[in-house]
């Protein structure tokens, strides 16, 4: 593997894979407060010298306007639009950022174009200018319904809120709606991951993703666990409420499709499969990541050098690498085991499959002949499943 750093370096020339579907990654850097866990590239407003959001969706038509000529005019099959806040920029930011798109690139007839959405900054009117602009699918930071955990993350929204938000996206007409939950978050109980599965499940969205509690090195939360003010997650009780979450959204009909999500038939993220697939895609913004043909690439992560480089004409990569056969394996079998659909087994060479062997016998992987997928004990041990295979 390839690898350069250096800010800002021009990117080489792309090749992307025939008949791949291509999607396009637009990361939005505002938040109004940084929560407690959160370790993504954002910023509040005191963070930021120069770029508000009208000079970042100007630098980002630039770099939109760079990738199309950088590229031969790939179809996007999906589009989303991620962060930080994307809902701070407003139901009239949102229209103009897909019509940004539009402007450089194809989309499919029937592409996914999604937003997340945070509860404190989207209302109807948000909901009614995305779903008219042509946005299919919203995806919605619920975390949880309880307050002590609500606070405890530094979520600034009401915990009614979430699921309020989720019915007003649904009677605005998104027929995708997502909710995201946090569990492990210390001094959560039971009962608290329940009401808040629950409380998703009763809204009607057609897809929930549910995730541990990492604590980041750098964090405010990260600070706290370390002065004693907060526990840190323990794995025993993170594999308990994963299989609580598991349990409930299968009662209700929600199957999982990836050891993280949950979907109705139809409802799951195509963009993210497109990742776990091992998709192409263009990663627009800043401190966000493409992958084209070989190439994966990241552009440098403040707002006011992603901008100052794009003001100059020059595309804002920071870095680059090229995959070599061996860490595009790794990649293959890291990302498609995370899924239902398990990984094909003649990807793997002849010590893999003796290994999978071993992890089929320890219940940790089922066969079916063709494929590998992850048992209920394997998804709660993916990583080490994947260590195991790949020896």
């Amino acid at each position: 593997m390839t690898l350069r750093e250096a800010t800002p370096v021009e990117l080489p020339a792309l090749d992307p894979t025939p008949d791949q579907p291509f999607g396009l990654y637009l990361h939005v850097p505002f938040c109004i407060t940084r929560c407690g866990y959160c370790d993504f590239n954002t910023y509040t407003p005191a963070e930021l010298g120069g770029v508000n959001p009208d000079a970042w969706m100007q630098a980002l038509a630039k770099e939109l306007e760079l990738a199309a000529a950088r590229l031969p005019a790939p179809t996007l099959s999906t589009v989303f639009v991620g962060g930080g806040t994307p809902s701070l920029l407003g139901g009239r930011r949102m229209v103009t950022l897909l019509e940004m798109v539009r402007d450089h690139f194809v989309l499919a007839p029937d592409a996914e174009v999604t937003t997340e959405a945070n509860p404190e900054s989207a209302w109807p009117d948000f909901f009614d200018a995305t779903r008219a602009a042509g946005y299919t699918r919203v995806s919605l930071g619920m975390q949880s319904v309880s307050p002590r955990v609500l606070g405890v993350l530094d979520r600034i929204h009401t915990p009614n809120r979430s699921a309020d938000c989720a019915r007003e996206a649904l009677v605005a007409g998104f027929e995708h709606v997502s909710l995201d939950l946090i569990y492990g978050t210390p001094g959560e109980s039971d009962d608290d991951l329940l009401r808040s599965v629950d409380t998703a499940v009763e809204t009607g969205v057609d897809h929930v993703s549910a995730y541990a509690l990492v604590v980041e090195e750098g964090t405010a939360l990260a600070r706290r666990v370390r002065r004693g003010e907060l526990a840190a997650p323990d794995d025993d009780v993170l594999a308990h409420r994963y299989e609580l979450v598991d349990a409930r959204l299968s009662e209700a009909g929600m199957t999982w499709y990836e050891v993280s999500n949950w979907s109705r038939p139809g409802g799951e993220c195509r963009h993210n499969l497109g990742y776990w697939n091992g998709g192409q895609w263009w990663g627009a913004g800043p401190g966000a990541h493409g992958y084209v043909g070989v190439t994966r690439w990241w552009n440098v992560k403040h707002p006011n050098a992603y901008a100052e480089s794009l003001a100059a004409d020059a595309l804002p990569v920071q870095g680059f690498e090229g995959l070599d056969p061996a860490a595009r394996h790794t990649e293959e079998v890291l990302l498609k085991i995370r899924l239902r659909q398990g990984l094909p087994v003649n990807v793997l060479d002849a010590a893999e499959r003796e290994r999978a062997r071993t992890a089929i016998a320890d219940g940790l992987l089922a066969s079916d002949g063709d494929r590998l997928v992850l048992t209920p004990r394997g998804r709660l041990l993916a990583d080490a499943v994947v260590r195991t295979l790949l020896g």
